[in-house]
This record gives structure tokens, sequence and C-alpha cells, in this order.
């Protein structure tokens, strides 16, 4: 695996939790809505789907793997609440390692600023892991992401993956 391991991560009201499979019992509510999918695609998983991927996202890549795969269950402090994920997958970069990263919070949990700490708390955290560029690829119709995108420090960029834009943000040179 290439990059940093993953690690509990704290913000004034939120808790990160590196992922692990028995979160899919809680996560399949939390991730439950079809809403949070209007711009993901899909449908919500079952419980055995969520199990599944987060057993394949707990063991990793292969060791033989460019890439580091990092995922964490959003909480609040107070009361241990889960109200989503966030993620980033590390690579080797040309100046540096490169992480693309994704938040997702649960519709009932939206719009209290929520999306704003996690992602901020992450890509802060893969900054002190010497990570040099950061992106996300966002529909350009989900204006929530992109301001949670703005509030981080990634800037829209004319680059495109699919029907998704490419926003980054990276390190001057060292």
């Amino acid at each position: 695996m290439f990059g940093p391991i993953g690690e509990t991560i704290e913000t004034e009201r939120l808790v990160l939790e590196p992922l692990a499979v028995h979160h899919a019992e809680e996560m399949v509510d939390v991730l439950g809505d079809p809403e949070l999918h209007t711009f993901m695609g899909g449908e919500p998983a079952t419980l055995a789907e969520l199990r599944a991927r987060y057993q394949r996202l707990e063991v990793g890549p292969s060791p033989y793997n460019q890439e580091g795969w990092l995922n964490w269950i959003v909480r609040r402090r107070d009361d241990g609440q889960a109200v989503g994920t966030v993620q980033a997958t590390v690579a080797p970069g040309a100046r540096g390692p490169r992480a693309s990263v994704a938040w997702v919070i649960a519709v009932p949990y939206q719009g209290e600023g929520l999306g704003c700490e996690a992602a901020g708390a992450l890509v802060g955290w893969l900054r002190d892991h010497s990570v040099t560029d950061i992106l996300a690829s966002i529909h350009p119709e989900n204006l929530a992401s992109a301001g949670v995108a703005q509030h981080v420090g990634l800037t829209r960029t004319a680059e495109s993956a699919g029907d998704e834009v490419i926003w980054r943000a990276e390190s001057p040179p060292a």
C-alpha cells in the first residue's frame, strides 16, 4: 500500500473513525436514502452489499498496487451518531503523493456544515501527511459538494472525468 495509514481524526464537532466491516450495520441506514444517489448514480446498497464493499475497502488494494485506500465513518462527537463518510485514494504523483477525495453526508444531517468540517479535516490530515495534490470529482449540478470543495480550498478546473468536473488544490513546490 502507498501513502499514510488511516487514523482517527477529530474536529470540534466530529470524529472521523477508520472504516471497518462492522460499520455496515449502522451505515446501511445512514446511506440508505435514494436522494444521496442523485449525483452519484446507482441505488442504496443492501446490508450484504455494504458489508462486502467495506470488507474490500478494509483489506485495501493489492500490496503491489501503487495506491492506498483510506476511508472513515463521520460521527458527531456529542452523541456518536454516524452521519456520513469521507475517503481518500492516495497514489504517487509527479510532485509527491496525490489524493482523490470524496465525502458523503446523510440527507438528515446536510445543511449543518458537517460536510465542510469533515472534508476540511480530511484535507488537513492529508496535508499533514505530505500529500501535495488533492482532487475531487464533482457532478456539475451538485452545488452542495461544489461548495464543500471550495470551502476546503479546492478550485474548479477545466478537467473532467466522465460527467464530473475535477476540483483540485495543489501545494506549492517545496
